[in-house]
């Protein structure tokens, strides 16, 4: 098949201008909710004590968050054509992003805290005097949940926009 060419960004002025349409679509208002809640889940574990599949929750949660940075900070710039071979694909990069990493998992890190609040669900009786982690965990596991939910809906919202033959985020 020919190239395509990728989607058009926003016009030049100057060496960077903020992409504004893309700051007030709901994929770029589901991105500041995605890198917000992900990074309350990410430093909620990281500032606990943490053990064992927490280690692997940790590091989904960082490593989405990351890519979801990076992702974010070249639509808001208008930079994707810069990246070889997903430039042009931007919409599709966008949404194999959120529906196989972000979704898949978050909700893997999501039940793994989950699993880590029920096993710690003793601690928060009244009278025990050790160091609690429940608290920490369930938080972490709402904040995971709600993350994922986020990453369904933006993908969801790629996924509509590419079967109705659009090629651009917004």
């Amino acid at each position: 098949p020919p190239a395509v060419p990728p989607p058009p960004g926003p016009p030049a002025r100057g060496s960077l201008s903020l992409h504004r349409a893309y700051l007030r679509s709901p994929l770029g208002l589901l991105r500041l909710g995605q890198l917000a809640l992900g990074a309350a889940f990410w430093v909620t574990v990281a500032a606990h004590k943490y053990e064992g599949a927490a280690h692997f929750a940790l590091f989904a949660a960082v490593l989405v968050w990351l890519l979801t940075l990076a992702l974010f900070g070249l639509s808001l710039l208008g930079r994707w054509a810069l990246v070889p071979w997903l430039g042009s694909r931007w919409l599709l990069t966008n949404l194999v992003h959120d529906l196989a990493l972000g979704v898949g998992l978050y909700a893997a890190a999501t039940g793994i805290m989950g699993y880590k609040a029920g096993r710690k669900s003793y601690c928060n009786l009244p009278g025990y005097s050790q160091h609690c982690l429940y608290g920490a965990y369930l938080s972490a596991s709402v904040c995971g949940g709600i993350t994922a939910c986020l990453y369904l809906f933006s993908g969801l919202y790629c996924l509509l926009r590419r079967c109705r033959d659009q090629r651009d985020i917004i």
